[in-house]
């Protein structure tokens, strides 16, 4: 929700700054997301007059311009058409960067003739479309002034982050109550005559008819006969209109919050929404056929809509039709055949209640988002139907012309009686853990609407419909007194020794992450959600949500690696040498969710130096390292591991393979990504990826896994013998090691490769794999009978994979 510091200031009367403003929004649980100053920007543009216009030389289509700045007179090179002596219009100095383009202006001969500065269009500082010449402002603008001041464009937009609850925060008059009651002024009266000029408001009893305008002309046809969606409907005509653009302050106020002005009927309804919080429509009423009716869309019905898309409907939504056609998805957006256009003379604004789930409802069934939907979904002020229509057309007439008609009314609206709800202040303190004096704790209701009776039972206002109990008044008197003054107050600690509550799962969680960051990494979160585009490299997802928050978060993650990659190049792309980041998360396949930790190596492993050479990058014996230093942390059996193929097509062939226990059990995948894939997330260079499948680790055996077994150092060195082996060129050095390390279970202990040969001496077609085999004697030092009947199990668990021993 934005809004400008002077718009609030209509419904507030206050003193306070913008600091205050801000500060207070977000101790009441209005949190400010941003404030930005659009005349910032312009603060180095001046209103200025030209004083004479000659043509250019060297240029038809160009001027050399005289223009008085207020301070000085400067030549200045215009090629507008409009270009004249006596405009007044807009002059950006030389040092002044235009908006639209980010080009800094300076001193520069254009033709040969020397130009200090240009005058601008709307479009240039981004204050409109127009581009056909440059601004022309009043004759009577004070030449010199600055131009932000002059166009009261020096008005902070502050924008917050409102909650589902706060519907009464959708507007600015709710957002105005809510500071009123935190103390930093007076809320204004709303004067439904004269709004927006002099806010005010009449309070209405729950008995009190709405006010109406006096009878002049027939009124709409309007009727609902969708009881349960469109409870009440209502509608007031106003005919002889002239369309035209709206007021200058509107169009400020609604370009400030990134509302495109249409013209005054519409930007006079869309003015209402954001000022009090109340949708409404306009028609054209020559479009119309017969009566204007709230009912069920029939199946298979469609509606071209405002944002240019046709719409098919089922059973289940509310619609707004006539006779022969349905012209408004109710509550949600209008249809761009009946709307309002620059020759409509005659129109009827529709001002209705619709039912909250129903328009949730409609709204993730066509996956159509707008800010009338927004509010309706919420809940809405059933007496600002009232209001709001009034408001409407009486600003219809004052600004286009016309005579209103009488208001139709169809249907009952609902919420009109005030709740009530029983309250006993003593809660603040037991529930909220802030005692607070019960007159205090009045005034606060109080200045939010709410009426405290003697009894203390507290009567809701209308436009609070999330306030359903006294737990929820506790809430209201907590955050406008200051949540920040409730004390620290520790839970009562259970005597002795609480128990551990960390799950496994838990436990196997925290000890992965500590071992990756200690190993340089540095941890990632990043969102469950992707775009289609990045989920197409790894399969596509399983699970695609039916109303994602943007198209780019549409389809929940097969695989942790599109967040990782698409964080390595942003941070590749700002600069970053390296690139050493896992994430723990789950992945969505399509029979459950997976927990699976991923990690992601790119750019220098090491950087260029005078004794290394070149940078070095990452390769995929990078990714095999850190897979088995986690494989080992989280207890997988590493010793028995097998180095296979078939990582998938995500992984580079030939430069990855996988960790497995036997042939079906897959631990991990690691290698370099495939270039389909880096180029996928524009990558450049090698890009090493892990991925741990940690939901297919065997479960440990027995034991809770608190006490570990004494470290009992071997009394007796170890012994170490090398084996040199020729072996077909395909074989897997892994198959060797392991096949050597399991030749003798009881003397070996550890087998290494530490050489790889291949050239003069060893056959075409095979290879040379030096291993070293570390021998642990027990009690006694080894014989060198045994070190020999050792040996020879080697030499036979290798021959029997076709490996031949050197001479």
């Amino acid at each position: 929700m934005k809004f400008t510091l002077s718009w609030l200031k209509e419904h507030l009367e206050t003193t306070a700054t913008l600091d205050e403003v801000v500060d207070a929004l977000t101790r009441i649980g209005l949190e400010v997301e941003g404030v930005e100053n659009p005349g910032e920007k312009l603060a180095a543009f001046r209103v200025a007059k030209v004083l004479t216009a000659e043509r250019h030389p060297q240029a038809d289509k160009l001027q050399v311009l005289t223009v008085d700045t207020g301070s000085e007179v400067l030549q200045v090179v215009c090629g507008a058409p409009n270009a004249r002596a006596g405009l007044v219009g807009v002059l950006g100095t030389p040092g002044a960067v235009v908006p639209a383009n980010g080009m800094v202006l300076k001193v520069a001969a254009v033709r040969g003739v020397e130009s200090n500065g240009m005058m601008c269009s709307s479009r240039e500082l981004e204050l409109g479309d127009d581009h056909d010449g440059i601004i022309e402002l009043p004759e009577d603008a004070p030449v010199g002034t600055v131009f932000p001041d002059y166009a009261g464009l020096n008005d902070p937009v502050i924008d917050i982050s409102v909650t589902p609850n706060r519907q009464d925060c959708m507007g600015v008059r709710g957002i105005a109550r809510d500071l009123a009651a935190a103390g930093l002024g007076t809320l204004r009266e709303l004067d439904i005559e004269n709004h927006p000029l002099a806010h005010s408001r009449p309070t209405l009893a729950a008995n009190e008819a709405p006010r109406a305008p006096a009878p002049a002309g027939p009124a709409p046809d309007v009727r609902t006969d969708d009881l349960q969606g469109c409870p009440a409907f209502m509608g007031q005509a106003v005919s002889g209109v002239t369309n035209k653009p709206a007021p200058e302050w509107m169009q400020q106020r609604l370009k400030a919050i990134g509302q495109k002005p249409i013209s005054a009927l519409v930007d006079i309804t869309n003015y209402i929404m954001f000022d009090l919080g109340r949708p409404l429509h306009v028609y054209d009423r020559a479009t119309l056929k017969g009566t204007l009716v709230a009912r069920k869309a029939k199946p298979g019905e469609q509606v071209l809509a405002l944002n240019g898309k046709t719409y098919t409907l089922d059973a289940t939504m509310t619609v707004i039709a006539d006779d022969e056609s349905v012209h408004d998805i109710g509550g949600i957006m209008g249809g761009e055949h009946s709307g309002a256009s620059d020759t409509t003379s005659d129109v009827l604004v529709e001002c209705a209640w619709f039912d909250p789930e129903n328009i949730a409802r409609t709204g993730q069934k066509l996956m159509l988002t707008s800010d009338a939907r927004t509010r309706f979904e919420r809940g809405l002020d059933p007496w600002m139907m009232h209001d709001g229509l009034f408001i409407a057309t009486k600003l219809i007439a004052d600004i286009c012309g016309g005579v209103r008609s009488e208001i139709t009314h169809s249907g009952e609206i609902p919420g009109l009686e005030k709740r009530v709800i029983a309250y006993d202040p003593a809660m603040a303190g037991t529930l909220g853990g802030l005692d607070i004096d019960s007159a205090r704790q009045q005034e606060i209701l109080e200045s939010l609407g709410f009426t405290v009776r003697d009894d203390w039972t507290v009567a809701i206002p209308t436009w609070r419909s999330d306030v359903g109990g006294a737990a929820d008044l506790v809430e209201e008197v907590i955050r406008i007194e200051g949540i920040d003054k409730v004390p620290s107050t520790p839970l009562d600690r259970a005597p002795g020794v609480a128990r551990p509550t960390a799950t496994p799962e838990q436990k196997l969680e925290r000890k992965l992450r500590r071992t990756a960051a200690s190993r340089g990494l540095n941890e990632a979160v990043t969102w469950s959600f992707i775009s289609e585009s990045e989920a197409a490299p790894f399969g596509g997802g399983a699970w695609t949500l039916a109303n994602p928050i943007s198209e780019d978060m549409k389809v929940m993650r097969p695989s942790l690696l599109p967040g990782l990659l698409a964080a390595a190049e942003r941070n590749l792309k700002r600069g970053a040498p390296a690139v050493r980041l896992f994430e723990l998360g789950r992945r969505y396949l399509a029979d459950r969710e997976r927990l699976t930790l991923s990690v992601v190596l790119a750019g220098a492993k090491s950087p260029r130096g005078w004794q290394g050479g070149k940078a070095q990058g990452f390769g995929a014996f990078d990714g095999k390292a850190e897979a088995l230093a986690l494989l080992e942390a989280a207890g997988a059996p590493t010793a028995n591991l097998q180095v296979m193929g078939e990582a998938g097509d995500v992984y580079h062939p030939g430069q990855s393979a996988t960790l497995r226990l036997g042939p079906k059990t897959v631990l991990a995948a690691f290698g370099m990504v495939h270039p389909t894939v880096l180029k996928a997330f524009d990558l450049d260079g090698d890009v090493a990826a892990v991925e741990l499948y940690l939901d297919a680790l065997p479960a440990k055996r027995g034991g809770t896994g608190f006490m570990r077994a004494a470290y009992t150092p071997p009394a007796l060195q170890a012994v170490t013998r090398d084996f040199a082996f020729l072996v077909p060129e395909a074989m897997a050095a892994g198959d060797l090691v392991r096949a050597a390390k399991g030749a003798d279970k009881v003397a070996i202990v550890d087998a290494r490769l530490f050489d790889i040969f291949t050239g003069t001496g060893v056959p075409e077609g095979q290879k040379s794999l030096a291993i070293e085999v570390t021998l642990q004697p027990g009690e006694k030092s080894f014989t060198d009978e045994e070190l020999k009947a050792v040996a020879d199990k080697v030499v036979a668990a290798a021959a029997k994979l076709g490996a031949v021993l050197r001479g």
